[in-house]
């Protein structure tokens, strides 16, 4: 009998973690013991009502806020014991974002927004590859606009070239396509999956489009600061 095959390596890890905040009269508990895996190259959905936690979490995988307690391993490193500092110095290296919200500078290009990422990390060659992944997600003839001159679809498709830039190991994405109609939203999805698939990186997304949610190879559910769902690595 030929042996098992060696499981995937977690770049993802949360153990028992928690989130609470203060209040006038009570503590909120936010996220309460909450474990979790993510593999290297993996797919993963976060869904849930709104208030369930779920961009709580995400933040906190991300190394964007320190939990209560608990701990996250992000890419073997401890984020607790890190600086702030420190933390952003790790999501420089390894992680890439999208937001809802796009988030691009309305006074940079479409092509100066996507070679911020590059020029924080003194990276080579800074313009030519930003200009390389504006053409991988189509916007090759748009690179001199500034995001008040393109759609909702085109700015998000700029969010997505500024995110996988730097080639990260993972990409976090806080309701991607939360902000635009629906064909535009499967549009950007198809990008966003593509270039998971193309470039290896593990994807962790918080969203409400359980069609969304569907395409990815897991789906763990949040309610009321808890995992629903099995929550790990897929085999």
């Amino acid at each position: 009998m030929s042996p098992d095959p060696t499981p995937p390596t977690a770049v993802l890890t949360a153990s028992n973690l928690t989130k609470s905040v203060a209040m006038p009269h009570h503590q909120l508990t936010i996220l309460n013991a909450i474990n979790l895996q993510v593999a290297g190259a993996e797919s993963v959905a976060i869904v849930g009502d709104s208030g369930s936690g779920k961009s709580t979490l995400l933040g906190l995988l991300a190394g964007l806020d320190v939990p209560s307690s608990g701990s996250v391993s992000l890419m073997g490193r401890e984020l607790q014991q890190l600086s702030e500092d420190q933390r952003a110095a790790v999501r420089a290296q390894h992680v890439g974002f999208v937001f809802q919200s796009f988030q691009l500078l309305p006074n940079l290009t479409a092509l100066e927004n996507v070679m911020l990422p590059l020029e924080i990390t003194n990276s080579r060659d800074v313009q030519q590859r930003a200009a390389a992944m504006l053409d991988q997600v189509g916007l090759g003839n748009r690179q001199q606009h500034y995001p008040g001159q393109l759609s909702g679809g085109e700015q998000q498709r700029v969010a997505l070239a500024r995110a996988f830039v730097t080639e990260p190991d993972i990409l976090f994405a806080d309701e991607p396509t939360g902000n635009l109609d629906t064909h535009t939203g499967e549009t950007i999805a198809d990008q966003l999956f593509e270039l998971n698939r193309s470039r290896s990186t593990t994807l962790v997304l918080v969203t409400h489009d359980l069609k969304l949610a569907a395409r990815c190879q897991r789906t763990l559910t949040m309610n009321a600061g808890q995992l629903l769902a099995a929550a790990e690595p897929v085999s």
